[in-house]
């Protein structure tokens, strides 16, 4: 790993970064049109795959005798195999000045590291996380003295925190110790101190979030026992009117219309005493009983209304024996209906207007007849 293995690294550090730029922009676009909230991770966390381009500094043991500071540069792979654990594969390079007095003028002394490591990370994915490391690996050593592999372990401390969705920054500081006792046989090995930084490039796109848990269904209602305005809850669209209120058979608003045209009786009748309402109706009775017998089936689908009885006359004779003739009308209809099934609470009256209010002319036959009536008049 020479020079251009350091060009390599850079690119690899570059592309991952465009990576991870992109996928977070995938995820805002995904985010603008799914259901807010945290990715739906399959095992409950950030398990992708990630490239961590590191470059750093070395602090050199002494014994080495070599410059005290030297660059370092490497590359990890890795994933994170729960919450707080994550496992990398990585290889580094070091690069260092050997003492002239020691080595010769211009001799360099490198090592090409290959080796696993783990991290135990503190807090929340979002916030920043401190970490634990340790890691072991073999090392090439290349110097004037000698080359060969050496075992070689690593133990620090580091801080991590999350910049997009799909990149990480860390700072790690470690102690690493190589066993070369090949190099000066007089040293058994070197303790070197590193300080690196490295971007975490995480491979995969961002999963959608999950949607929120669905509300529960409220109970339903018991449709046995449950009524509003005399509607069944299961069949009523306007449950929330008030108790009294007219509505029709969905429950909802309706103006009712109890019409009696048609139901006239004949010139001075019912006569008092007069109970039977069939012989005091105009010819042909069928017809004005036909009308009655609707009103009856009307009240009985509402049961809700309340109807005033009102009877009226023609202006053919005084207006005190019309009240009294107009009186007898509504009762006669009155007692009509209560006989049907009505109940009386839900009626007011009889009540008699005389030869006031005529609906028609009293000049003429047809006008006069129309005006011997009786209404039922809807409290609405």
């Amino acid at each position: 790993m020479k020079r251009k293995g350091l060009y390599f690294l850079i690119a690899l550090a570059l592309g991952g970064v465009g990576a991870a730029h992109a996928q977070d922009n995938t995820a805002a676009a995904a985010g603008s049109t799914e259901t807010s909230g945290a990715p739906a991770w399959p095992n409950g966390f950030d398990d992708r795959w990630y490239l961590a381009p590191t470059v750093g500094g070395y602090y050199n043991d002494t014994d080495r005798n070599t410059h005290s500071r030297q660059i370092f540069y490497g590359l990890s792979v890795g994933k994170f195999i729960s919450p707080n654990v994550s496992v990398e594969l990585f290889v580094d390079r070091t690069k260092r000045d050997a003492d002239s007095a020691v080595f010769g003028q211009g001799n360099k002394w490198s090592n090409n590291n290959y080796g696993v490591s783990a991290r135990y990370f503190f807090g929340d994915a979002n916030s920043w996380r401190p970490y634990l490391m340790g890691g072991v690996m073999g090392s090439y050593h290349s110097n004037p003295f000698d080359k060969g592999w050496d075992p070689a372990a690593q133990a620090g401390v580091g801080i991590s925190k999350s910049i997009t969705d799909s990149a990480d920054f860390r700072v790690e500081a470690a102690y690493r110790y190589d066993w070369d006792d090949k190099t000066q046989p007089a040293k058994n090995g070197y303790g070197d101190w590193y300080l690196g930084f490295s971007l975490v490039a995480k491979i995969g796109a961002v999963p959608a979030a999950a949607a929120p848990a669905a509300p529960p269904q409220p109970a339903a209602p018991d449709c046995s026992k449950q009524f509003r305005n005399g509607v069944n809850l299961c069949d009523n669209k306007c449950p929330d009117l008030p108790e009294g209120t007219i509505v029709g058979p969905d429950g909802c608003p309706q103006k009712v219309v109890i019409d009696l045209k048609g139901v006239n009786f004949k010139f001075d009748r019912p006569k008092k005493g007069e109970t039977n309402i069939e012989p005091a109706l105009a010819v042909p009775s069928s017809d004005s009983l036909a009308i009655l017998d609707q009103a009856v089936d009307t009240l009985k689908r509402y049961p809700q209304v309340h109807v005033t009885v009102a009877g009226y006359t023609d202006s053919v004779g005084t207006a005190q024996y019309n009240q009294g003739l107009s009186e007898r009308r509504a009762k006669i209809v009155y007692d009509y209906l209560t006989s049907h099934g009505i109940d009386p609470s839900r009626l007011e009256g009889p009540i008699g207007h005389g030869l006031n209010d005529p609906i028609d002319s009293n000049k003429t036959a047809e006008g006069r007849a129309r005006n011997r009536r009786t209404e039922l008049q809807v409290q609405q």
